[in-house]
This record gives C-alpha cells, structure tokens and sequence, in this order.
C-alpha cells in the first residue's frame, strides 16, 4: 500500500476528518466544522526521519511508518506495560525491532502515550490495522468533545 491510499481510506470512511501536513509528516485529523485550528489526531504518515525521531530508519528508500493512537487498554493488550517517556531523540526502552517493515509496532518515541505504528503495511496487515484506526478515530472525537466544550 502507499501513504496516499492509506491517507484516503481515513479521509473516505472517517466522517469529519481532514488532512494536513506538518512538521515532516501527513495527518487525519477529526475536526467537524474546523472548530479546532488543526483537529485531533487520528492518524499519521511520517516518510522520513526527524530530529526526535530516528528509531526507524525513514530515510531508507520508499519507507514510510503509520502512527496511531489507541486507549491504553489497548496498547497495554498488544505490548505490555507502557514504557517512561524517552529522553530527547532517544526511543523508548522496549525490546522491539522499530525498523521491521508489515509488523504492528509500539511506537518508537511515542508508546509512552499509547501510540502505536506499522511501517509499510501490505494490505493484508492493513486490514488487520483498520479496526485500531477506527479505536484511534473513537478516541479522538472523545477528545475534541473535551475540548470543543471549552470553545
């Protein structure tokens, strides 16, 4: 699968999402009505490395990672305990390969907050992703509703 297909399943099947890029990477967020400047993540496509981030290799040719963020029931289900929040430009402590490819990841920098990634899913692994992407989407129209109650 490519980046863009994945980016235009979420903006086809997640009603009130939208798509903006930032800081070296594609992102679906929901924002119905563009009440929020940006929306609440829901997914993200990062193709290359950053300076915080480097755990798996993006600058590899044609090497992309899908990031999303589960409640952490979820996560703690899939991987275990969360990990401690890494130092700047560090990964977490966890026993994981961050650059295998077609395999769902705690996510490199970000598992201490319940986010989890694949890098190149094939589509059969896609599959199995989407119902996590669905869990990502719940979970941010949870969160926008908790701030949008403040706007």
């Amino acid at each position: 699968m490519t980046p863009e297909e994945i980016l235009q399943y979420c903006l086809n099947n997640l009603e009130d999402t939208v798509l903006a890029e930032s800081w070296g990477e594609k992102g679906i967020y929901y924002n119905p009505g563009n009440l929020l400047k940006r929306g609440v993540y829901v997914l993200t496509v990062k193709e290359r490395d950053g300076g915080n981030d480097k755990s798996s290799l993006l600058n590899r040719e044609n090497i992309y990672r899908v990031n999303l963020g589960v409640r952490n029931s979820t996560f703690e289900r899939l991987f275990g305990k969360k990990p401690k929040r890494p130092a700047a430009g560090e990964a977490v402590s966890m026993d994981y390969d961050f650059t295998k490819t077609n395999t769902l990841l705690p996510h490199p920098v970000y598992a201490w907050m319940g986010w989890i990634c694949i890098l190149n899913p094939e589509k059969s692994s896609f599959e199995k992703v989407k119902p996590y992407i669905k869990e990502s989407y719940e979970y941010a129209k949870e969160k926008f509703e908790k701030r949008n109650i403040n706007i």
